[in-house]
């Protein structure tokens, strides 16, 4: 898994006499500080994950390793942030980001990592080690404090001797300008067509501005009026094509399900995997009396399989439209596949939760919209969770009707039963616009990829989820061509361990 983290204004410093030239020095990520990189992933580094020795990190722009910039010739790890220094190399692409980068617009710098050592804080993943793989310049990145802090972009100065050549004396008239102030008419000058007026020399206007008066205000109008128009259709090859903004994708990346779960590390090896639970306990009595046997008791431990199945796809792009698409296509291409990698996994584990919760609580369609009959339906099915693990269940999963119905639910008085700002005695707080809610003590989790008229209770650890997000891997093609595939996979399965923590609507 590669993890590219894509999030304001700093002193610009120019090299003068011996110091550095062509360097760009800043702040390459804050440790302890929580991000979101582009696959909606959560994530935080600790101290001392990024390493100062081995292969220096590519500096690059736009985490597009088809345009190097540099390299990063310097790192410093510090307890609060890894700080950097790149060296620009002398190349057009190297010019344009230290102009860039001292006028403000690529202020920002952001890590491309592979995480070798990382564990799961509920959503967030903690990156103890990483491989750092390169430095992007930007101008805007995931962390707020990761930015360039000074660019030294001065070149040598090439004194320059004027020559006798070069050298003007500016007290003298030029001669050509000079024969043309003798040539002024003294008269006005009428013309019937402006048009076919003949556009003067560079001496011969230079000798009417000398002039000045009225008949260079004279000049100047027929020059004005013998200027052919010229309009857009007249210079299309002058006219650009700006792309406005970044390149807008409507997919959202969005697990809700597979955040509310959590997901824990997958084994690395082999095609299924044991999870093992305790299915019958043992047995603990009142004594039967002295010198009499307590009661008997087993304990079994059932081997629960799960089985891996990989989630990806890929697309043929051909050298050409790496190279030549700006913004790069390549990195349009993969955050399309992250954000698809995203809904489809979510999709699945949604799907799993309904199949595996399979006790079910009856729930009255007539009374929809009667708030009695959802609180008599949620104490039902908690007290059915409770009764069978000692558990209460902490989650409600929806499907999108089902959440609309619950937030147009009103008391006798016309009133919202979960207000947005609630008062001390509100059952909950939800809003339309609003995806973090709480109904009847419940944490709300929404789903677009539950079927309608879905509504489950639960306990969260009774449904385990299992990832290994592999990324992209590109791979030339082998039939001669210039184009390569983009391929983005990741590995994925589900368990519901103990349906018994959780209760599904039964409309009847």
């Amino acid at each position: 898994m590669k993890l590219e983290l894509a999030g304001q204004l700093f002193p610009i410093e120019a090299g003068e006499g011996d110091q550095p030239r062509r360097v760009i020095e800043g702040v390459a990520l804050p440790y302890g500080v929580e991000a979101q990189v582009s696959t909606g992933q959560r994530v935080i580094f600790e101290a001392g994950s990024l390493p100062v020795d081995g292969p220096a990190p590519k500096f690059v722009r736009d985490h597009d390793l088809s345009k190097p910039i540099g390299i990063v010739a310097e790192r410093i790890d510090t307890p609060e942030a890894m700080l950097f220094t790149a060296k620009i190399s002398n190349t057009r692409d190297g010019d344009e980001a230290l102009v860039l980068a001292s006028d403000g617009v690529l202020d920002s710098v952001s890590v491309g990592v592979e995480p070798t050592d990382y564990e799961f804080d509920g959503p967030v993943m903690r990156v103890k080690a990483a491989r750092w793989l390169e430095l992007s310049l930007l101008p805007y990145g995931a962390f707020q404090a990761a930015k360039v802090s000074s660019v030294a972009a001065a070149e040598p100065e090439t004194p320059t001797t004027p020559t006798e050549e070069t050298e003007v004396d500016k007290t003298q008239t030029p001669v050509e300008a000079a024969a043309a102030v003798d040539a002024v008419p003294t008269s006005p000058v009428v013309y019937a067509a402006p048009r076919e007026f003949k556009m003067p020399s560079a001496a011969e206007y230079i000798s009417k501005f000398v002039a000045g008066g009225a008949d260079f205000a004279e000049f100047n109008a027929k020059i004005r009026a013998a200027a052919p128009d010229v309009v857009t259709t007249d210079t299309p090859g002058v006219l650009p094509e700006p792309i406005v903004g970044p390149v807008y994708n409507a997919l959202r990346g969005i697990r809700p399900v597979v955040d509310a779960i959590g997901v824990k590390a997958m084994p690395g090896t082999g095609k299924i995997f044991r999870r093992p639970s305790v299915t019958t306990h043992t047995t603990i009595g009142l004594s039967n009396g002295e010198n009499v046997a307590l009661d008997a008791g087993t304990f079994v431990v059932t081997d629960n399989q799960v089985q891996k199945a990989v989630y990806g796809g890929y697309v043929r792009l051909s050298e050409e439209d790496q190279e030549w698409t700006e913004p790069a296509v390549l990195g349009l291409i993969l955050d399309d596949m992250a954000r698809e990698y995203a809904r489809q996994t979510d999709n699945v584990a949604a799907d799993n939760l309904v199949t595996g919760a399979s006790v079910t609580t009856n729930f009255t369609v007539a009374d929809i919209a009667d708030p009695a009959e959802w609180a008599r339906w949620m104490y039902t099915a908690a007290e059915g969770i409770l009764s069978a693990n000692q558990y209460l269940p902490s989650h409600l999963f929806l499907s999108a009707n089902m959440w609309r119905q619950l937030g147009l639910l009103v008391d006798g008085s016309d009133r919202p039963l979960f207000p947005q700002a609630g008062p001390m005695n509100a059952f909950g707080s939800m809003n339309p616009a609003g995806s973090l809610a709480q109904a009847f003590g419940f944490t709300v989790v929404v789903d677009a990829n539950f079927a309608n008229d879905t509504v489950i209770v639960g306990v969260p650890d009774g449904y385990e989820i299992f990832e290994q997000q592999r990324g992209a891997v590109a791979v030339e093609a082998a039939d001669g061509s210039l184009s390569r595939y983009i391929k983005f996979r990741g590995q994925f399965a589900t368990l519901m361990i103990d349906n018994s923590k959780f209760r599904k609507a039964a409309f009847v």
